[in-house]
C-alpha cells in the first residue's frame, strides 16, 4: 500500500523550480514508489494535442488528440479516469501491449487542463480508489508549484 502523504512530501522535495527536470523526477519517484508499474508519466497540451513529456517506463506515443484514449478522455471530461481492464475501453490507445489497467489524472493551470499524469500497469484493476484520492492529490501539489 502507497503512502500518498508520504510520497506528496517527497514530491514537493525534489521540485527546484525546473519544469522539465521536476516532472522527471516526479515521474521517477512516482514509478518506483508504486508497485506493478509500467509506465508513469505525464502528457501535456500543445494547442488541442497531448505531447509526450517527462516519464519512466516503456517507449510511449508521442502524441494524443484530445478526446481520444484515455488521457485524451480524461482532459476532455476534467476528471480522473481509473481503467481497470484497457481491453475493454472503448478507443483505448495502445502503446504498450504489455499495459492492462490505467489511471490518468488531469493537470491544471489557469483553471483549464493543461496536460496529465497518466500511470499504467500490467496487472489488470491495479489502481483503487485509494490510488486516484492519492495522486489527485499529487497532481494538485504539482498544479500548485509548476503550472
Amino acid at each position: 500500500m502507497t503512502d500518498y502523504d508520504l510520497l506528496a512530501r517527497q514530491a514537493d522535495a525534489l521540485i527546484s523550480g525546473h519544469f522539465t527536470a521536476d516532472l522527471a523526477n516526479i515521474s521517477a519517484l512516482i514509478y518506483s514508489s508504486l508497485e506493478n508499474l509500467n509506465w508513469a508519466g505525464f502528457y501535456l497540451f500543445e494547442g488541442e494535442t497531448l505531447v509526450l513529456g517527462p516519464f519512466q517506463g516503456n517507449v510511449a506515443c508521442v502524441e494524443i488528440q484530445k478526446g481520444k484514449g484515455v488521457c485524451g478522455t480524461a482532459a476532455t471530461q476534467d476528471k480522473t479516469v481509473v481503467v481497470p481492464d484497457v481491453h475493454k475501453f472503448c478507443g483505448h490507445i495502445a502503446c504498450d501491449s504489455a499495459s492492462r489497467s490505467e489511471i490518468v489524472v488531469p493537470i491544471h493551470s489557469f483553471g483549464k487542463v493543461t496536460g496529465v499524469l497518466d500511470i499504467d500497469s500490467p496487472v489488470f484493476s491495479r489502481f483503487s480508489e485509494e490510488d486516484r484520492k492519492g495522486l489527485e492529490k499529487l497532481a494538485l501539489l504539482i498544479e500548485k508549484k509548476l503550472f
